[in-house]
């Protein structure tokens, strides 16, 4: 039903976000005919990355997420609305499911269970081991990287149709490979693990769309792996316009109960 995928919202914020570091950094749009450049190097293509970050005030559409943990599988399309930097917004139709997010808030209900929650990153942060914060969430759904790639030095390959990033030095807490696609620049595939842990994070943006000026995922897949457990969640956009004026009506109804989550839901 409905609420699978937002009952769970909370727990998969965390375990999407376990391995990631923020940035945000401000649009030169470069675009090329998608030749690879054998020669191209790392620094080169990284810079390339950060110039073709979108810059917008705000995006609204629909959003098709499709959920599945090998028991229970469901589909919605819901309602997007985002303000850079500083909101995330989903509706359900009929304003049954609704969440809201914000740098200091991740929280959401559903009308069908009566329930809610309302919590914030740091909440979530104390389950995983290292700070989340809104920026995460943000860049995964826009293509951009989930590290600061201009924090460690990376090894620059030609892997089929994209360009790989390997780090030349292993970070302490995790493993990552990033490809990118060499026609925006965008994201192609994050891959984030942490081996001691049994964790695995993968992200496959499969299509990119030109609305306007700006470059956008069309489709994303996400497969997050914890030890034996795994959760898929597909993501279309559709619809999608940039910098129309928003709004965000969110109020949590009286008489709901709140989530509660426990060591063992993540």
């Amino acid at each position: 039903m409905m609420h699978i995928i937002f009952r769970s919202f909370p727990r998969y914020i965390a375990i999407i976000a376990f391995a990631m570091l923020a940035f945000s950094c401000k649009s030169k749009k470069v675009v090329t005919d998608g030749t690879l450049d054998e020669n191209l190097s790392a620094k080169a293509i990284i810079r390339t990355h950060y110039d073709n970050a979108l810059d917008f005030k705000t995006l609204s559409g629909k959003m098709r997420i499709d959920y599945s943990d090998g028991e229970d599988s469901q589909g919605v399309a819901v309602s997007l609305r985002m303000e850079k930097d500083k909101a995330i917004w989903i509706s359900a139709p009929f304003g049954v499911v609704k969440a809201y997010i914000t740098p200091g808030r991740v929280t959401f209900y559903n009308k069908l269970q009566k329930e809610y929650f309302n919590g914030d990153f740091a909440y979530l942060s104390k389950f995983v081991g290292i700070e989340l914060d809104f920026e995460q969430v943000q860049n995964l759904l826009l293509g951009e990287a989930l590290l600061d790639l201009k924090a460690a030095k990376y090894d620059a390959s030609i892997t089929g149709v994209n360009y790989q990033l390997k780090p030349k030095k292993a970070l302490e807490l995790f493993k990552v490979l990033f490809e990118i696609e060499p026609k925006n620049y965008r994201m192609a595939s994050q891959q984030l693990s942490q081996p001691l842990k049994k964790r695995l994070l993968q992200i496959n943006y499969t299509d990119y769309q030109k609305i306007n000026k700006w470059v956008l995922p069309q489709k994303i897949a996400v497969a997050a792996i914890e030890k034996d457990k795994r959760s898929i969640i597909d993501i279309e956009y559709r619809n999608i316009e940039f910098d129309r004026p928003l709004s965000f009506p969110y109020e949590i109804p009286n008489g709901f109960d709140e989530i509660k989550l426990k060591d063992d839901a993540l």
